[in-house]
């Protein structure tokens, strides 16, 4: 077991201790998944740390997309409710860069790859997503490699 699996481990029974309803279900919610995705990968091939973070960042993602949902058809404490459990499921997630560190992440990529401008856009997004391993969230990567791509043409 991950070290990461084991914090979510321990986290769900002491969940369970405080009779945290809402932790308690979100937790069930990623072991569930991480179960799945151990069933997947096979019995002699263990759910790896990073295996664990991309589970917990698509269940943000879909947490984040589901509130958007509900808000736009007029059921606001359901999407509260889905934003709780996404900020309940953050806890897992490693410390996130800074706009400056993703920037010059982005920089080194670009002298890597020789990026000369927009049309650059896949290649760069690729390794720079790569390079950020979940410290930084898609959009921000997006929008720090299009700044600077741009830059690169004016």
């Amino acid at each position: 077991m991950s070290d990461l699996a084991g914090k979510i481990q321990s986290d769900l029974v002491a969940a369970m201790k405080n009779k945290d309803e809402l932790k308690l279900s979100v937790l069930r919610m990623l072991k569930s998944a991480m179960q799945l995705a151990q069933v997947e990968k096979g019995k002699e091939n263990a759910l790896t740390d990073d295996d664990v973070l991309v589970l917990v960042r698509r269940l943000i993602k879909q947490r984040v997309e589901a509130a958007e949902m509900y808000k736009s058809g007029g059921a606001a404490d359901r999407a509260e409710r889905e934003l709780a459990e996404a900020q309940v499921l953050e806890i897992y997630q490693p410390a996130q860069l800074s706009d400056e560190d993703i920037l010059k992440i982005v920089a080194k990529v670009a002298e890597e790859t020789g990026a000369a401008g927009p049309k650059d856009m896949g290649k760069m997004m690729g390794k720079t997503m790569a390079a950020v391993k979940g410290q930084a969230d898609g959009n921000r990567v997006k929008s720090a490699v299009q700044h600077y791509l741009n830059q690169l043409v004016q």
